[in-house]
């Protein structure tokens, strides 16, 4: 039993006429979304960066060689708006994690690289983010993730356009 158990006991009592499934649902993703930010963000802050620096690293990092994207693309990658990408990117560029370059395929337009310290911190905080994230999914089983993780693409994919569609659209 949770605590969403209880607001949906109430709202059957109150309101016996309305599904209150969705609720239930909702407000166990939304509770868990604020656990495990809190957990996330206390592992990345006792490195130096947030979710919103490590994001724009990691996207990086995981671009391969050589780790780097145009603007466009980390926008598609990560949802975000060009005004908090430009912030994000500025502050990584001051602490030395990222440059800006020019794209030698097109002049008019730069590319966010990678710098060897950037890569060197993402690769360290990565493993420790993976710890928090292994931590925040021991309460499940193996047999438990593994059925959980296609139920929650399924509902991701019915809310969110196909990523070919992201990155043909970057």
């Amino acid at each position: 039993m949770d605590h969403l158990d209880l607001v949906l006991a109430q709202w059957a009592r109150e309101r016996p006429d309305l599904d209150t499934g969705p609720m239930g649902l909702i407000g166990r993703v939304l509770r868990l979304s604020r656990h495990l930010m809190r957990e996330m963000e206390a592992t990345l802050a006792s490195h130096g960066l947030n979710f919103a620096s490590f994001d724009v690293l990691a996207t990086l990092r995981r671009a391969g060689p050589p780790f780097a994207l145009s603007p466009n693309d980390l926008l598609g990658t990560m949802m975000i708006t060009s005004g908090t990408m430009t912030h994000r990117v500025d502050q990584l560029e001051k602490a030395g994690h990222v440059r800006r370059k020019p794209n030698p395929e097109d002049g008019r337009s730069v590319l966010i690289t990678l710098t060897p310290a950037g890569r060197a911190l993402v690769d360290r905080v990565l493993g420790a983010h993976v710890a928090t994230q292994a931590r925040l999914v021991a309460g499940l089983g193996p047999a438990e993730r593994a059925a959980l993780g296609p139920l929650l693409s399924a509902w991701l994919a019915a809310l969110e356009p196909p990523p070919e569609a992201l990155s043909q659209s970057a």
